[in-house]
This record gives structure tokens, C-alpha cells and sequence, in this order.
């Protein structure tokens, strides 16, 4: 079975980051260099990401990840 990808979600995830990014006045490169993490492949929906980055990002942007989540802008059809 290969790997989920949910578009409309990752576009989601990744504007929500966007957002924090933006509210907290930092670039993308600030992102990458305190992290490692590649940020505008995740604003632009380029990368699946995973749970685990998930959680770093709300670290590094001082968020609860539940807090993250509930403030998505996601419908869910089941």
C-alpha cells in the first residue's frame, strides 16, 4: 500500500502554518535554520508530511498541536 496524500489537507496544514509563520514574523529561511525543516514545501502543499513534524513545528512555533488542529480550516467527509 503506498502513502496517503490528501490534498485539500495539505493545503490546509500548510496555510494554517503559513499563517503562524506570518503572525510570528518569521521567514521561511528562520524556519529552515532553527529547524531543518524545508517550511514553504509544507505551505505549498509540496510535501506529505508527517506527525512528527507536525509536532516540531507547534513546538518551534509555541503552540499545543490539539490547538493547531482544532484551528484548521478542514471539512472532513467521511
Amino acid at each position: 500500500m503506498g502513502q496517503i496524500r490528501n490534498e485539500k489537507l495539505l493545503i490546509a496544514v500548510g496555510l494554517s502554518f503559513k499563517k503562524v509563520r506570518e503572525e510570528k514574523k518569521l521567514t521561511q529561511e528562520d524556519v529552515f535554520n532553527d529547524t531543518g525543516i524545508h517550511i514553504g514545501r509544507i505551505e505549498t502543499a509540496k510535501t506529505n508530511l508527517t506527525i512528527s513534524t507536525v509536532y516540531k513545528l507547534c513546538s518551534y512555533y509555541n503552540i499545543f498541536i490539539q490547538d493547531f488542529f482544532s484551528n484548521l480550516k478542514f471539512k472532513i467527509n467521511w
